[in-house]
C-alpha cells in the first residue's frame, strides 16, 4: 500500500426489495421542502414515482420537481435545476433514477448557494465548494456509475462539446443516504443494462491498471471484476434473475465508492476518452467507454505488462504455461474483448456517431491523465480515437 491516506464514506445504504420503506426513517431528519429529481418519466410508468410520492406526502413534505434530467445532464439543465431549487428553499434533493440523475443532483447541491458560475468554478477550475451544500439522497433505478455512494458529478456543456466530471473532495457532496432495490433495475432495456455493466467493470479497471506495488485494493478489484463477469452472463440470459441483478448492483457501488483506490495510483484515461466521445455524440456513457477501451489498453500494455499479465491470469483464468508475458497479457485482452462482444457492447465510436472529421476536436476536449502506465500525448490520443473508429 502506498503513502498515507484516510477513508471515510458517510453514505448510509439501504439495500433490498423492502429498502424504500427506510425512506420513512430518513425523511424526518430533514426540513419540509424537498425537490424530487428524475429523468424522462419512466419512474411514472413503473410505479416508483407514485411509491416515493406517497411516502413524501405521508411525511408531510412540500415537494417541487425537476423532471427530464437527460442521460448526459447538460449545463442548461443544471441552470434550470438551480433556479427551481432556490425558489423552493430546498432542504433535501431527492434523486430518483440512475447515475446521471444522482450526478445532476450533486451539481445542483453545490450550486444552490454558490454566487459564482458553477461550470467555471467546478468543472473548469475544479474548485471546491465554499458555500453551504444542500443534502442529496438517491433512490437508484439503474446501476453503473456508483454515484449513489460517491462525490462525483459529470455535466456536459453542449455549446463547447465538453463533458467533464468533478469528484468533489468534500464528503458533504456525497448522498446522505441511498436506497438500492435491485427490482427497480429490472425494467431497463437490454442496451442500458449492459451499458451499466460495462461502466461498472471499467470503473474497476481504471483503478486497477495503475501502480506496481502489492496492495489490497488490486485483490479486491479482481474479485469485483470476476463477480461482474459471472453475474453479467446470468443477467443477459435472464434479466429477471434477482440474484444476478442484486450482485451487479452491489458491485457497482463498491466499484466507485473510493474503497479500491486507497493506497494506490489510478488511471481514468478511458473515461477521459469516452467522455470526449460523449460530449460530441451524446452517446450512452458505458458504450463510449466500451468503444475506446481496447485500443487504449493495447496501446499501454507494454508499459504495464506485469499488471496486464496478472489481469489475464487472475480475472480471466488464462493458462500461462509455455507463454511469455506479452502473450499472456494479450490473451487476457482477447478474453475481455470476447466478453464485451458476448454482452453485445458497442465496439467502435463510429457506431456512436463519431467519424474521422471529429478526431482533432475529440483530442481538443480530452484531458490527459497522469496516473496510468503511460501519459498520452496529443498524437497518441488522436491515434487511439482513430483505432476506435
Amino acid at each position: 500500500m502506498l503513502g498515507n491516506f484516510s477513508y471515510c464514506n458517510p453514505t448510509r445504504l439501504y439495500f433490498g426489495e423492502d429498502s424504500l420503506n427506510f425512506l420513512n426513517d430518513e425523511l424526518p431528519k430533514y426540513g419540509k421542502n424537498i425537490v424530487l429529481i428524475y429523468g424522462s418519466g419512466s419512474i411514472k410508468k413503473n410505479g416508483i414515482y407514485d411509491a416515493v410520492m406517497d411516502i413524501l406526502k405521508k411525511n408531510n413534505k412540500d415537494v417541487a420537481e425537476i423532471s427530464g434530467v437527460m442521460p448526459n445532464p447538460s449545463l442548461d439543465k443544471l441552470y434550470e435545476g438551480i433556479d427551481i431549487a432556490r425558489k423552493h428553499s430546498t432542504d433535501l434533493l431527492l434523486a430518483v433514477g440512475g447515475g446521471s440523475v444522482c450526478d445532476y443532483a450533486k451539481a445542483v447541491a453545490v450550486s444552490i448557494n454558490c454566487d459564482e458560475d458553477p461550470w467555471d468554478k467546478y468543472f473548469i477550475r475544479f474548485e471546491e465548494p465554499n458555500c453551504e451544500i444542500v443534502p442529496v439522497a438517491c433512490v437508484l433505478t439503474m446501476v453503473g456509475t456508483g454515484s449513489e455512494m460517491n462525490a462525483g458529478s459529470v455535466i456536459t456543456n453542449t455549446a463547447t462539446k465538453q463533458k467533464i466530471g468533478h469528484v468533489f473532495k468534500s464528503s458533504d457532496v456525497m448522498p446522505r443516504f441511498s436506497i438500492l432495490n435491485p427490482r427497480y433495475t429490472m425494467t431497463l432495456p437490454y442496451y442500458q443494462m449492459v451499458s451499466g455493466i460495462y461502466d461498472i467493470f471499467n470503473h474497476i479497471c481504471e483503478q486497477y491498471f495503475s501502480g506496481e506495488d502489492d496492495n489490497v485494493s488490486d485483490y479486491i478489484s479482481e474479485a469485483l471484476m470476476r463477480s461482474v463477469v459471472h453475474s453479467s452472463r446470468i443477467a443477459i440470459k435472464d434479466p429477471q434473475d434477482y440474484e444476478a441483478r442484486s450482485n451487479i448492483m452491489w458491485a457497482a457501488t463498491w466499484a466507485l465508492n473510493t474503497l479500491i483506490d486507497r493506497g494506490k495510483t489510478t488511471d481514468w484515461m478511458v473515461h477521459m476518452l469516452g467522455q470526449a466521445v460523449g460530449g460530441y455524440t451524446n452517446a450512452t456513457h458505458g458504450m463510449t467507454l466500451a468503444a475506446v477501451s481496447l485500443p487504449y489498453y493495447r496501446h499501454i500494455l507494454p508499459y504495464g505488462l506485469a499488471k496486464f499479465k496478472r489481469f489475464a491470469i487472475n480475472v480471466w483464468n488464462v493458462d500461462p504455461s509455455g507463454k511469455d508475458d506479452t502473450q499472456i497479457a494479450e490473451e487476457g485482452l482477447a478474453a475481455l474483448e470476447s466478453w464485451m462482444k458476448e454482452l453485445k457492447l458497442v465496439m467502435n465510436i463510429s457506431e456512436l456517431g463519431a467519424d474521422d472529421s471529429m478526431l482533432e476536436g475529440l483530442a481538443d476536449v480530452t484531458l490527459p491523465m497522469p496516473g496510468g502506465y503511460k501519459q498520452l500525448d496529443r498524437a497518441e490520443i488522436i491515434e487511439i480515437f482513430r483505432e476506435s473508429l
